[in-house]
């Protein structure tokens, strides 16, 4: 499976450039927030798959007029061509206003989800709005990460974990991927094609040491 995933900035080569040709091959195109409700509207309007998407936490204007035609998934798991899809849209709470959590809050999200991941019988991609805490976050709290999305990594051990929340021109060393065991993470600033097995074979668990060191490095 192909995927088009895309955050925080709509790309001009695919809005004001747009040519048929430059989805040829797309499966399924994934928004990880902070997005026009225009632009959505638009990618769902021109792709043949559908287009999923989650909250970021400047996105509190879908709630009341979502983007036409586009599937939210936030605190869903939808299932497409055998792949398991969570959704976890919103960054940390720094201000008031909606889509914005504490790890508390993030951590309730993920709990209420264990019936739906277990009848989905796992979890193959993680989207999120925000980062995994210490990969590619920043100190301050606005730009941090949670800590809690470790669980889900660790339990499920998805393929991928999608982001965005981190525009990648905020500076010359942020990384587009970074790895947490055997998970893929990928910053989707703008746009980024990844290609998915349909339903990867799940990796071994990790062993308690692996999780500890793995925890280690969000602090």
């Amino acid at each position: 499976m192909r995927i088009l995933a895309v955050a925080d900035e709509e790309s001009k080569y695919l809005w004001d450039y747009y040519e048929p040709e430059k989805l040829h091959g797309i499966d399924l195109i994934i928004g990880c927030g902070d997005l026009s409700r225009n632009y959505l509207d638009f990618l769902s309007d021109v792709a043949p798959v559908p287009v999923l998407y989650v909250h970021g936490n400047h996105d509190a204007g879908y709630d009341n007029d979502p983007p036409r035609g586009a599937i939210c998934i936030d605190d869903e798991v939808y299932c497409y061509k055998g792949v398991r899809i969570m959704g976890l849209g919103g960054s940390c709470r720094y201000r008031a206003g909606a889509w914005q959590f504490t790890e508390a809050e993030m951590k309730r999200r993920i709990r209420k989800m264990q019936g739906k991941i277990r009848h989905a019988g796992g979890v193959d991609v993680l989207v999120t709005h925000a980062p995994l805490h210490g990969y590619g976050d920043f100190s301050d709290l606005a730009h941090r990460g949670f800590t809690v999305f470790n669980e889900v990594l660790d339990e499920y051990r998805p393929a991928f974990m999608l982001h965005g929340h981190i525009h990648l021109n905020y500076g010359a060393n942020i990384p587009r991927e970074q790895q947490y065991g055997s998970t893929r993470i990928i910053n989707c600033y703008e746009r980024v094609v990844l290609d998915l097995a349909e339903r990867p074979a799940p990796p071994p668990r990790l062993s308690l040491a692996d999780r500890l060191r793995l925890r280690s490095r969000s602090y």
